[in-house]
């Protein structure tokens, strides 16, 4: 008989975790042989268990899901990752994707959906949304930025904090990138941060110091 997949979850909300090891655990063929809250916990269990494939959220406490996929690339490279997130339009699965997460999928797919995901990354194979190729298309067309932004910001949080500090609301913010307003409002939770601003006007103090959002940035 064929040996069952073993598998890694991580997902910081409890009954998302939760539900996932009892829908996953279920199927013929699956073994979930650990569950983690967040991304060091991710890296631990890998570390502990090596299992074949990990179901990683992206957005997670201590160590977030491209964290901790550059983390695992790097020491448990045999490992394959699927990142799952809530958005379709959610940039942060580029980026992940960058830095070797072999599939993706949207938090509404079914658990057959998954278990072909993380069974089709074990073995080398990529699984993809549906709506990612036009993610990937517009990444690939959209200009490079040669130097790396400060204080961990990502390359889009940094345009994001560029159009704050131009004056830009988020509605105006989600229509020029074509992201939903959710998406925007939680790139900016993260750019107050990670640059320590309590507010829209120390965010743009901030952008001004670093010449984000200045002509030619």
């Amino acid at each position: 008989m064929t040996a069952p997949l073993r598998i890694v979850i991580a997902d910081d909300q409890a009954s998302v975790r939760e539900g996932l090891v009892l829908l996953l655990g279920g199927l013929p063929g699956i073994d979930v042989v650990g569950a983690a809250a967040d991304g060091e916990q991710a890296v631990a269990l890998v570390a502990e268990h090596r299992p074949d494939a990990i179901l990683l959220d992206l957005h997670m406490p201590v160590l977030d899901g491209i964290g901790a996929t550059r983390r695992l690339a790097a020491e448990h490279p045999g490992v394959a990752i699927v990142v799952l997130t809530t958005y379709a339009d959610d940039d942060s699965v580029l980026e992940a994707l960058r830095a070797s997460a072999r599939s993706y999928l949207t938090k509404d797919a079914d658990r057959a959906d998954i278990a072909r995901a993380l069974s089709a990354a074990a073995d080398g194979l990529a699984v993809l949304d549906p709506r990612v190729p036009a993610m990937l298309l517009a990444a690939a067309r959209a200009p490079v930025r040669a130097a790396a932004a400060p204080d961990g910001l990502t390359g889009r949080e940094a345009e994001i904090l560029g159009l704050i500090a131009r004056g830009l609301t988020n509605p105006e913010i989600a229509a020029r990138l074509f992201l939903s307003n959710h998406t925007i409002k939680t790139h900016i939770n993260r750019i107050f941060a990670k640059t320590g601003s309590r507010d829209r006007v120390a965010a743009i103090g901030y952008a001004h110091r670093h010449g984000i959002g200045e002509p030619g940035t």
